[in-house]
């Protein structure tokens, strides 16, 4: 799943015997800052709690200082002592994890969004069969000019849900043709929740690119589709012009950066 809008915070969180501990703690004002940044981290990344850059690459203390806008010193500081108070675990591998995340996601939120989408796309499936049924007659289309303001407004929403029919299509098909598996069908309904809990402009195409780039690198997993995403979205790459913009840049620094003497490197 794409990274969520909202956590959830307790009113009563200052009234936590470890958040008054830590408030007589010197630099206290600042840790339980952080705390709030780890957990809206936490929040952006949408990974059961973890918080990191990529699957595969943690945050480190100078990431987190610099992503905080607080100093090294700090930073080391507010993530040893929520260490110490159990509020974050740290892995051997460097991920930082925050501890019962459950009661900081919000849940029920997100079960809403799933159950009005499936409602929406209910109804959907619903007029769709109508449609096929009445066979699509001329006096269908003039309803639909000559109908009511609400009428004409439902027409409205049902062609937006037959572009996004058509996205899905798209994706369930480059899925299957492309050795993801045509019956993980649990994948492919975690990955299709990117069209609707995303910030991509245009959701399916970003999607579609993601999954190139996982066959490219013989990676067809949804773990590693889902990486990629996450990525794009905590660089504000909202559009595949602007990743493919980005990944230009890259290349060039790259190619800037290599050092190049012409004795040495002479043929």
């Amino acid at each position: 799943m794409s990274n969520i809008k909202w956590i959830k915070l307790s009113t009563a969180m200052f009234d936590d015997e470890k958040i008054k501990l830590i408030e007589k703690l010197p630099e206290a004002d600042t840790i339980l800052i952080i705390w709030i940044k780890l957990l809206s981290q936490a929040g952006r990344t949408n990974a059961n709690g973890y918080i990191y850059l990529n699957e595969n690459v943690p945050y480190t203390e100078e990431m987190l200082a610099t992503i905080f806008d607080r100093s090294l010193n700090t930073v080391r500081l507010a993530l040893k002592t929520l260490k110490e108070f159990g509020m974050i675990h740290i892995d051997d591998d460097s991920f930082i994890r925050i501890s019962n995340w459950e009661k900081h996601q919000n849940v029920e939120g997100m079960d809403r969004v799933r159950k009005l989408n499936a409602e929406r796309n209910k109804r959907y499936r619903e007029r769709k069969k109508q449609q096929l049924l009445e066979d699509k007659t001329d006096d269908v289309s003039v309803t639909s000019r000559d109908g009511t303001e609400e009428e004409l407004e439902r027409d409205k929403e049902q062609d937006i849900e037959i572009e996004q029919d058509k996205d899905v299509a798209q994706i369930i098909k480059f899925w299957d043709k492309n050795g993801f598996g045509v019956n993980n069908i649990h994948a492919k309904k975690q990955l299709l929740l990117w069209l609707d809990d995303s910030s991509f402009k245009d959701p399916s195409e970003v999607i579609l690119k993601a999954l190139n780039i996982a066959c490219e690198n013989d990676a067809r997993r949804l773990k590693y589709t889902e990486g990629i995403l996450r990525n794009w979205q905590n660089e504000s790459l909202l559009t595949v012009e602007e990743i493919d913009k980005n990944h230009k840049n890259r290349n060039k620094q790259a190619v800037n950066q290599i050092d190049y003497d012409p004795n040495r490197d002479r043929f």
